[in-house]
């Protein structure tokens, strides 16, 4: 069995607002991308790294490659409109068995821990999938403007990435969403509609996704001079 990570860049970030995409920023001089894809690199379980970006971004990421020494990142292909699209080339630009791990983590996403990565890992081997999610733990409400509802917060969970499938279900999840003309927002929402139970565990706020100035902020005082992360 082989486990491949498949690495979605293709956003333009626009919220962040940057004048490139976020995931090739550089913080401490390293680009944002580089932190995230050091943890799948250092991982012995982790044969491949594929990643999706905007083709006049290859260059860079070729460079990224050799000053790091990435020697897991296998294939660039090219990244689509949405993050839908973008996964979805990678994985059929890949060679893949049909009990193949196929893992999607978010680009700008680099603070997954090698704990956590493992854990989510055993639970996919054990159960065919598995996802990273923190409970919600702030009161939820509903309204525009004004409150008009209260949401149960005791079953609401924040999904992170990694987001873990067997190759089978993950291509199949893909062609009936493209079947349907259905676009969803993660992979889980794509399996889900085709009755597979999707596994969830335990995450960490601290794997956040950066999105926004103020992730920025906070993810430079998480690393140090040297471009190490300090949590």
């Amino acid at each position: 069995m082989k486990i491949s990570a498949i690495i979605p860049a293709g956003g333009k970030g626009l919220r962040s607002g940057l004048k490139i995409p976020k995931q090739f920023v550089k913080i401490k001089g390293k680009e944002l991308i580089a932190y995230t894809l050091e943890l799948f690199q250092k991982n012995k379980r982790v044969n491949e790294i594929i990643i999706a970006a905007p083709e006049e971004y290859f260059p860079l990421l070729e460079r990224i490659k050799k000053t790091y020494k990435f020697s897991k990142i296998k294939l660039l292909v090219k990244g689509g409109t949405e993050r839908q699209h973008s996964v979805y080339n990678a994985l059929t630009a890949g060679e893949f068995e049909k009990d193949d791990l196929i893992i999607v983590h978010d680009a700008a996403r680099p603070l997954l821990s090698k704990f956590l990565l493992n854990s989510v890992l055993d639970t996919a081997i054990k159960k065919g999938n598995a996802v990273l999610a923190v409970k919600a733990r702030d009161t939820l409400a509903c309204g525009d403007g004004v409150i008009t509802s209260y949401i149960d917060r005791g079953k609401i969970y924040y999904l992170q990435t990694p987001q873990i499938f067997r190759y089978k279900s993950l291509r199949k999840a893909f062609e009936s969403a493209y079947a349907d003309k259905f676009v969803a927002t993660d992979e889980t929402m794509l399996v889900n509609r085709t009755a597979e139970k999707v596994n969830i565990v335990e995450g960490s706020h601290l794997n956040f996704k950066i999105t926004n100035p103020e992730d920025f902020k906070l993810f430079r005082k998480l690393v140090s001079e040297t471009g190490r992360i300090k949590v």
